[in-house]
């Protein structure tokens, strides 16, 4: 038994100070999660923290599970995935002018956070460099953490909370192996502009570094503006890689399904880990989400209009409680500026949730550039958010007093 190690027979208790993974240690929870543990059974509580879709996942594709759980499809599949589903996939690509095949370059996965996770550990070592643009999603900065990587964190809060080629230029080392990108964005809805994004290709292309292109929002975009994907650009196949999945634009959070696209030799990499670490997706999500892509769209711009009505009715407010947002132009999320109340982000989404019942998400989880600022998520009933926003004009009233 090593020094470092008691273990007390009488209590059965082990007291080795190493019991854990010091990585994990130091990786913080999420800071989403510790906001949605506050709300559970409170049904007094308008929460517009946890970005999820409001709807129920279309009808037509529970169906299509339905049947296949019927007929006893409930085994393992490939682990790429159901070949139609690949095949659905790769023509549903084609609509952003990306070509994969679905033999080799797509890989479906138990949701983009899955893939994300798989695509990191597949290209970073210990000790390299990967920018990560903030504010953004909060398993990001974690998950590269957990490969050793050294993250350099891009502020985009002073460029409209996007990054721009110039800023990734300034930050980019003979080290520099990836660059994480989301458009449209989780936390701010913000969109990288078509002529910006062929800046940043060329900025790709002449360091030769790798972009995490996370477009799980695409088909939630606004007053008639176009996803545009990077890896569309001229020359950036070999250089990209495009998470997405159904759980956003579907409303298929609980079904855990999404998928990675990349160079053949990369996904060799991915699928090695995806082999080892989950075998593949459930059968009837992928069964759910071949019939999603066949006739699905339909219901999913029903579900785009109501958040684009839902995304006006709180950009008008806002600006009439004072708080100034960057207008959304995609996903279901605004972020307004809390920093004239005099408040952090923390402190302000705790006397919200805690004095007016509300629940929102510190922008400081979110990374550098969110402090001051709350995400608010609009995939929710429209009564409720009226009721939500009441509620916040009423704290900014009285602390303006």
């Amino acid at each position: 038994m090593k020094s470092s190690e008691t273990f007390n027979k009488s209590e059965g208790k082990n007291t080795r100070t190493d019991r854990f993974s010091e990585k994990m240690l130091a990786t913080p929870s999420s800071g989403i999660r510790k906001f949605f543990d506050l709300i559970i059974g409170r049904d007094d509580i308008i929460s517009l923290g946890v970005g999820e879709p409001d709807f129920p996942t279309p009808w037509l594709m529970r169906e299509e599970a339905y049947y296949h759980l019927q007929q006893g499809h409930t085994s393992y599949t490939s682990n790429w995935g159901l070949t139609e589903l690949r095949e659905e996939i790769s023509k549903y690509l084609t609509r952003y002018d990306l070509h994969y095949s679905s033999k080799n370059e797509i890989l479906v996965t138990i949701g983009v956070s899955e893939a994300i996770d798989g695509v990191l550990r597949a290209v970073l070592n210990p000790e390299d460099e990967i920018i990560v643009c903030e504010p953004c999603y909060v398993s990001y900065q974690p998950l590269a953490s957990l490969c050793d990587a050294k993250l350099i964190h891009l502020d985009t809060s002073k460029t409209s909370f996007y990054p721009t080629a110039q800023e990734i230029e300034k930050v980019i080392t003979p080290k520099t192996k990836a660059i994480m990108i989301c458009s449209p964005s989780n936390p701010t809805g913000r969109m990288i502009p078509e002529s910006e994004l062929a800046k940043i290709a060329e900025v790709v292309k002449k360091h030769q570094i790798w972009v995490l292109s996370d477009e799980v929002y695409c088909e939630l975009v606004y007053d008639d503006k176009k996803h545009v994907s990077i890896g569309s650009m001229p020359g950036m196949k070999p250089y990209t890689i495009v998470l997405n999945g159904f759980s956003k634009a579907f409303a298929m959070t609980g079904w855990r399904i999404g998928f990675v696209c990349c160079p053949s030799d990369l996904m060799k990499q991915i699928h090695k880990l995806h082999q080892y670490s989950s075998i593949c997706a459930p059968i009837m999500s992928q069964y759910a989400a071949t019939e999603g892509l066949r006739n699905g769209f339909a219901e999913v711009e029903k579900m785009r209009i109501s958040y684009q009505q839902r995304r006006n009715l709180m950009i008008k407010v806002f600006a009439e409680i004072g708080l100034p947002v960057s207008e959304p132009d995609g996903a279901f999320y605004i972020f307004p500026d809390i920093r004239s109340t005099g408040l952090t982000s923390e402190e302000f989404a705790t006397k919200l949730i805690e004095e007016y019942q509300v629940a929102v998400v510190p922008g400081s989880v979110f990374g550098k550039g969110g402090e001051g600022f709350i995400r608010c998520c609009y995939a929710t009933e429209i009564s409720k958010i009226k009721e939500a926003l009441k509620r916040i004009s009423q704290m900014v009233r009285d602390l303006r007093k």
